[in-house]
C-alpha cells in the first residue's frame, strides 16, 4: 500500500483562494461582535450606578437579615399562615383549571391539522402571542384595578396568562398528532367532530394533561409573587412580614413557599409518569 502524499500547499491554497484569503470582513467580525458586547455590558454597568462598594455593604446587610431570620417562627400566626397558602394553592390550581379549560377549544382553530386555512389560524395565534406577552405580575395589576384586592383578582391573572401560553401549546401538540388515526376514522365515515373527537384528543390528552401539571406548579410560585401586589394569599402575608421587619416570620413563610412547591413538584412527577406510563400502555 503506497503511503498518502501530502497536498501541496501552494496547490491548495491557489485551488481555494476563498479559504486561505479570507476578506478583511470576515476577520474582522468577531472581534468587532465582542467589542461591541463589552461596549454595551461597560455602559450598563455605569448607567445602572453598578457599584463595588454598595454590592459588599448590600452582602453584609444581607448576612445580618439573614441571621435575624433564625430560627423560623411564625408565632401565634400560625393558623393565618396556613389559610394564606391554602389560598395560595387554590389560586393555582383554580388560576390554572379554567385556563385549561378555555384554551383547548381555542387551541384548536390555531392547529394547522384542523384549520388549514392560515386566514383564520393566524389572527388566533397572534391572538395568544398577544395574550401570553403580558406578564403575569402586569395581569394582576390590571385585574386589582378591575375586580378589587384578593384572590379572585390573582385567579384572572394566571388563567389569562396561562390561556395564552397553554393555547400555543395545545395547538403545537394537536399539530404534531399522527394523522393515520384521522384518517382512519375518516375512512370510517366520520365527520370533523369524530376525527378531532376520536383521532386527535386521545392523542393530545395526555401530552395536554402533563403541561397543565407542570402549569399549577410553576403557578403555585407565580400565585406568590401577584400575591405580594395584593391578589391575595401568602404572598400578600409574606411583604407585610417584610414590611414590618418581622423577619422570623418572613423565614417561616419562604419555607412553607418552598415545602409546598416541593409537595406540588413531587406529586406532578407521579402523575405525568403515572400519565405517560398508561399512554406507553395504551
Amino acid at each position: 500500500m503506497r503511503p498518502i502524499e501530502a497536498p501541496d500547499p501552494a496547490v491548495l491554497r491557489e485551488r481555494y483562494p476563498q479559504v486561505f484569503e479570507r476578506p478583511a470582513s470576515a476577520r474582522l467580525a468577531l472581534p468587532a461582535m465582542l467589542l461591541l458586547v463589552l461596549a454595551i455590558f461597560v455602559f450598563g454597568l455605569v448607567d445602572l450606578d453598578f457599584s463595588p462598594a454598595r454590592l459588599v455593604a448590600g452582602l453584609r446587610q444581607l448576612g445580618w437579615i439573614t441571621l435575624m431570620m433564625l430560627p423560623p417562627d411564625p408565632g401565634s400566626s400560625l393558623p393565618t399562615y396556613l389559610k394564606a397558602l391554602g389560598e395560595t394553592l387554590s389560586i393555582a390550581v383554580l388560576g390554572t383549571t379554567v385556563a385549561a379549560v378555555a384554551a383547548l377549544p381555542i387551541s384548536l382553530l390555531a392547529a394547522r391539522n384542523v384549520v388549514p386555512s392560515v386566514l383564520f389560524r393566524f389572527p388566533v395565534r397572534r391572538f395568544f402571542d398577544t395574550i401570553r406577552g403580558v406578564d403575569q405580575l402586569i395581569w394582576a395589576l390590571v385585574w386589582i384595578n378591575v375586580v378589587g384586592l384578593g384572590p379572585f383578582a390573582g385567579v384572572l391573572a394566571i388563567a389569562v396568562s396561562d390561556f395564552g401560553a397553554l393555547g400555543k401549546l395545545f395547538s403545537e401538540a394537536i399539530e404534531g398528532a399522527d394523522r393515520k388515526q384521522v384518517e382512519g376514522v375518516r375512512a370510517s365515515g366520520g365527520h370533523v367532530l369524530h376525527e378531532i373527537r376520536f383521532g386527535l384528543l386521545p392523542q393530545v390528552l395526555p401530552v395536554i394533561a402533563g403541561q397543565v401539571l407542570y402549569f399549577i406548579e410553576s403557578n403555585t410560585r407565580s400565585a406568590t409573587i401577584i400575591g405580594i401586589v395584593g391578589a391575595g394569599g401568602i404572598g400578600l402575608q409574606l411583604a407585610e412580614q417584610i414590611r414590618v421587619l418581622e423577619w422570623q416570620k418572613v423565614s417561616f413563610l419562604v419555607l412553607m413557599i418552598l415545602v409546598a412547591v416541593a409537595a406540588i413538584d413531587w406529586i406532578s412527577s407521579k402523575l405525568r409518569f403515572a400519565i405517560i406510563g398508561r399512554r406507553a400502555v395504551a
